[in-house]
């Protein structure tokens, strides 16, 4: 079976929506803690290209507002990556990050509707 996507993306993609969106929470959190952490820069990276497929693979299967939303948290993710050095040693700019991962996190869960204890 060749349905052009990847083994991932198909994967993901069989989850409901609020499963998916859920997921995204999750991995918002998780870079959050690791980027907290800070001693796992390329967990931090790999997991953010994660979290952009994810959006990628969630957005056109959701309403326009929901799908804005992520839009925005894609360019929150692209912005970060561009300025990455700055990002990872200003601790200024580090704990401004922190934050707004928080904040996209708890987003992403309240669109989700799941309930804040579930992990993915």
């Amino acid at each position: 079976m060749n349905s052009g996507l990847t083994y991932e993306q198909e994967t993901f993609v069989k989850d409901s929506i609020p499963i998916r969106l859920g997921k995204l929470a999750n991995n918002l959190a998780r870079i959050q803690s690791s980027y907290s952490e800070s001693t796992h820069e390329d967990v931090v990276k790999s997991l953010m290209r994660e979290t952009m497929y994810f959006i990628e693979w969630i957005a056109p299967d959701i309403d326009i507002d929901n799908a804005f939303e992520l839009a925005n948290l894609g360019r929150f993710l692209t912005r970060w990556l561009f300025n990455w050095e700055q990002a990872w040693n200003d601790t200024k700019v580090k704990n401004q990050m922190i934050q707004e991962l928080g904040t996209w996190s708890d987003s992403v869960l309240q669109m989700s509707k799941l309930p804040a204890v579930q992990q993915f």
